[in-house]
């Protein structure tokens, strides 16, 4: 005969049955941050939840204009042949192919041997297999296998990606889908979404570089503007663009210029998407109008920009002695942005023609191995001029090829 259960043990069963009920109830009407929160606290898991991409390849940003004046297409190929991706199949720096990848895109391909193609360049990236293949079993790893994500080891080495979130940004503006696989131990049938999901996660406003961060985020999640962090913290497309206007420009990467072109790219994308307020989008403009009047004040005679542009010393106010490569990133840079800026961010035409005559000698002067020896910063250059002709590097050097005008490019 079945025993009855007392009152004691009938009044604790339903007590305990009331506590889990308004759980229950409560975890349904809290926020998903909250429920997230909950989550991973019991699991040890991280489970907050991801956001929402509604497309698989991403946005594209390209030039305004189509100038001749500012290059020929025979100084273009000029460049651009000493760009060519020549690395080294041993210990080739993520950096670099990073550079390579974002300029070239992924769909290029060289007819000349020991050039590396586009999907070459990728799988250095994405496959931990070719990874090691170039740094050997004993390297770390370029991928990391989180709990619930993958992300890009970053860190001042050779064998690392040097700037946080320079992988995906390179990636992005690659033209990667957002299916693409990504490779490594531990974690099966991960893909590019897995990486830009937990950078979203992984992202502090008060880091030191965001800008490629911005780049990344804004070429992916529009009409998204806003998301949570792993630690809570809302952030949107408004939070990222005060960071990157806050502070001197000095504190930026490469002489402040990536700031430049990130807030750049966000104005434009926000265009059609609308993902800043109207008070940040006025903030931003402002502040690239500042920017042009610092770059009209501080140019040199010969067409470069220094590298402390940013304080606004005229050439004869507080001359700068340059090493020659640190000249070479602010001009090649500051023409890069302003390929996608309208004309109203523009310092006067004849200086950006001057800048364009300085860098294009400055590329003729110097061997295939020096360039190759800065190629990130030179990767810029001939990035900028072929934005400076309406078009990208890739299709343009596809069709040079096609009409075998290769063979008058200047090639020391």
């Amino acid at each position: 005969m079945k025993k009855e259960k007392s009152l004691p043990e009938k009044y604790f069963m339903g007590t305990q049955l009331f506590v889990i009920a308004i759980l229950v109830i409560s975890y349904a009407f809290v926020s998903k941050n909250s429920q997230a929160e909950i989550l991973s606290t019991f699991s040890g898991k991280d489970h907050f939840p991801t956001v929402s991409i509604t497309r698989t390849s991403p946005l594209e940003i390209g030039s305004l204009y189509n100038d001749p004046e500012v290059v020929s297409e025979k100084e273009l190929a000029m460049v651009l042949s000493k760009i060519r991706p020549r690395f080294s199949k041993t210990e080739t720096k993520p950096n670099f192919v990073e550079h390579a990848l974002r300029t070239w895109s992924l769909k290029a391909e060289f007819q000349e041997k020991g050039f590396m193609s586009g999907i070459a360049m990728r799988d250095v990236l994405v496959d931990h297999g070719e990874y090691l293949k170039s740094w050997g079993e004993t390297s770390q790893p370029l991928l990391v296998n989180e709990s619930n994500g993958v992300s890009i080891r970053w860190e001042s080495r050779p064998d690392a990606s040097v700037h946080h979130d320079h992988w995906l940004a390179s990636l992005t503006e690659a033209g990667v889908s957002l299916e693409e696989r990504v490779f490594l131990p531990g974690r099966p049938n991960a893909d590019i979404n897995d990486v830009l999901q937990q950078s979203l996660k992984d992202f502090n406003l008060d880091e030191r570089e965001v800008e490629w961060s911005a780049m990344a985020f804004g070429l992916w999640l529009p009409p998204v503007k806003s998301w949570t962090t792993s630690d809570g913290r809302q952030l949107s497309f408004d939070s990222i663009a005060n960071r990157l206007i806050r502070g001197h420009q000095r504190f930026g990467v490469c002489s402040g210029t990536h700031r430049v072109y990130s807030l750049m790219l966000l104005l434009r994308i926000d265009e059609e998407y609308s993902i800043l307020s109207d008070s940040v989008r006025k903030n931003i403009y402002g502040h690239l109008e500042n920017v042009r009047d610092l770059m009209i004040k501080t140019q040199y005679e010969d067409g470069h920009w220094p590298s402390n542009w940013s304080y606004g010393y005229a050439p004869e106010e507080n001359p700068k002695e340059d090493e020659d490569y640190k000249k070479v990133i602010a001009t090649g840079h500051h023409l890069e942005w302003l390929a996608i800026a309208p004309k109203e961010l523009h310092p006067p035409h004849e200086q950006i023609l001057k800048a364009s005559r300085w860098l294009i000698k400055n590329c003729e002067e110097k061997d295939m191995d020096y360039i190759q020896s800065k190629y990130t910063f030179y990767s810029h250059v001939g990035n900028a001029l072929a934005l400076w002709r309406q078009t990208r590097p890739w299709p343009f050097w596809k069709r040079w090829q096609e009409t075998k005008n290769e063979n008058t490019v200047i090639d020391k």
